[in-house]
């Protein structure tokens, strides 16, 4: 979900797009939720790219974090809190901390994100951006696992078409969730891909700022066979239990009415230079707006904090119209049949 970068794959403009998983992970019968794991990419990154000097894709500088208590640039891609703080807030655990800010640290037992601003499915996308891939987010959660258990009693390049890139992220993101269920997740909150063309840095690509409709099709394809892989995976894994948050539904909503919701700018980024300051991304010398509560879009790539916490508003208790088959709320409520 949520960060975005186009390659070429057979002339084609393909927009990867990346997913997060919170795997809620249960060491102990003693509450509903102990502890959430956040894997993914920028969207939930609360800033492990900062351990990481030779990445570009890092947001520990101003204007981000400018709604942030206190105003601190803590790595986040957002103005203020991102999806992973209101995650947390929702099940009553304070944010889990950076991965690779707990250096010689015992893990806290309420949780850890693995999640790095630019990473993928694939592993592929770090010869592009410096970042943690989603297997080696997986690789780093079975140690801190092993830890909290004591502590507690060269790919060769290929080019795909635009449907061979979909169906080997949705084959490979089966295989990691299946090695994070291996690691006794059992609860789990996958998000499906958004509107990725319709974010500042599709659209400004468009004359009028209008929607990638391309991009759009190939998030929608992804998101299909996202849903098929996970009642498949549930099939075969039958205590596993998940939701699926349909984000790019929730967008798309957003965007066809958004002065109901209060917003006013859904095309233009709030912070940027350029067309939809779109065209650099949020630097000390960008502008950014001063009433971003009526903004949707943070950055080229990123959602504002107001539209983070409506979003984890719907995945926490909405309806089955965006999160299936189930909400966050009932997952936390489903009992473990066959508990860790």
């Amino acid at each position: 979900m949520a960060v975005a970068t186009s390659y070429k794959v057979n002339g084609t403009t393909l927009l990867l797009v990346f997913v997060f998983v919170f795997a809620i992970l249960r060491i102990s019968h003693a509450a509903a939720v102990p502890a959430v794991y956040v894997f993914g990419s920028s969207i939930v990154d609360v800033g492990n790219n900062n351990y990481l000097p030779r990445s570009i894709a890092r947001a520990n500088f101003s204007h981000n974090g400018i709604d942030y208590p206190n105003g601190i640039s803590t790595g986040r891609f957002s103005n203020g809190k991102n999806i992973a703080d209101f995650i947390a807030a929702k099940v009553g655990l304070p944010t889990s901390p950076p991965f690779l800010s707990l250096t010689g640290m015992t893990p806290p037992i309420t949780g850890v994100s693995f999640a790095s601003g630019g990473s993928g499915i694939l592993n592929r996308i770090g010869e592009y951006v410096v970042s943690i891939s989603l297997a080696q987010q997986v690789g780093n959660f079975s140690m801190v696992r092993d830890k909290l258990i004591q502590q507690l009693g060269q790919s060769v390049a290929k080019q795909y078409t635009p449907q061979e890139y979909v169906d080997l992220m949705l084959s490979t993101f089966k295989g990691l969730l299946k090695m994070m269920y291996g690691l006794d997740a059992r609860k789990m909150v996958v998000s499906g891909a958004g509107a990725m063309g319709c974010f500042p840095a599709q659209r400004k690509t468009n004359s009028m700022g209008e929607c990638n409709v391309e991009i759009n099709y190939w998030s929608a394809r992804y998101n299909e066979g996202l849903k098929i892989m996970l009642q498949e995976l549930k099939s075969e894994l039958l205590d596993m239990n998940y939701v699926y948050f349909d984000l790019y539904g929730a967008m798309i909503n957003l965007f066809q009415d958004p002065k109901t919701y209060g917003f006013t700018e859904i095309k233009a980024a709030c912070c940027g230079l350029g067309k939809l300051n779109a065209d650099l991304g949020c630097i000390p010398i960008s502008e950014y707006c001063p009433n971003r509560k009526n903004y949707v879009f943070w950055d080229s790539l990123h959602l504002t904090e107001v539209v983070a916490s409506m979003f984890v508003d719907i995945l926490y208790g909405g309806t089955i119209e965006y999160a299936v088959p189930i909400n966050m709320r009932q997952l936390i409520d489903v009992s473990m049949v066959c508990g860790m």
